[in-house]
């Protein structure tokens, strides 16, 4: 059996769509639910996140709203975006990182366009999930979050959410095709083109001054 590396935060409305996409995937495939944090990524590669641009911002929250409704996908953007999304990667991890855990979390976060910030809130979660509030500030539980996020980074990850299959990554809940694909057939990016493209020459480079 293969298995994907499923690379998310919850903090990505990209992510929540992806995870109702799973099911088009072969049932064949193993998929290994990897929380990260986002910013860490970012942080590494120097990007900004599409929040922190306003216009990509707008942009992100119409496009990503829109794509939700026309797969039928119950969306609510919570009451602010972005938020700090630590508590629920680490109560993830907390649970095992467990498929059907993961998905209360993202639900309680996309779905009601509540607070992520609400202690209460995220206290009746918590609970729900049985996990004791001590065991989300545990060093194992912070160091599989920062575990996951650095072999992320070394493996490539430059966002939220990727796959990774067999080294080859995909990103983005809209690469579900590109990776049907692949696993169908390896040589979609085991070929002549795609080697020429991953050794392409820069011609020209942004000045940062």
């Amino acid at each position: 059996m293969r298995t994907a590396t499923w690379y998310f935060d919850f903090i990505s409305p990209f992510a929540y769509i992806c995870l109702h996409r799973l099911k088009e995937l072969p049932a064949d495939l193993a998929i290994e639910f990897r929380p990260v944090l986002f910013a860490g990524i970012l942080n590494h590669w120097g990007q900004k996140g599409p929040a922190e641009l306003p216009t990509k911002r707008r942009y992100s929250y119409r496009w990503s709203y829109w794509w939700a409704e026309s797969l039928g996908l119950p969306l609510r953007y919570p009451a602010a975006h972005p938020f700090n999304p630590l508590h629920h990667l680490r109560l993830a991890i907390a649970c095992g990182s467990k498929p059907d855990a993961v998905r209360k979390i993202f639900n309680s976060i996309w779905t009601t366009g509540t607070e992520t910030s609400d202690l209460a809130q995220f206290a009746s979660l918590v609970q729900d999930l049985g996990i004791r509030k001590e065991e989300l500030e545990s060093t194992e539980v912070k160091n599989t979050l920062r575990k996951n996020t650095e072999d992320a980074i070394q493996r490539g990850v430059f966002g939220v959410p990727t796959f990774d299959v067999d080294g080859e990554l995909f990103w983005g809940a809209d690469s579900i095709e590109f990776l049907k694909a692949f696993l169908k057939d390896s040589s979609v990016v085991k070929n002549r083109e795609m080697q020429r493209l991953d050794n392409l020459p820069v011609a020209a480079a942004r000045s940062n001054g």
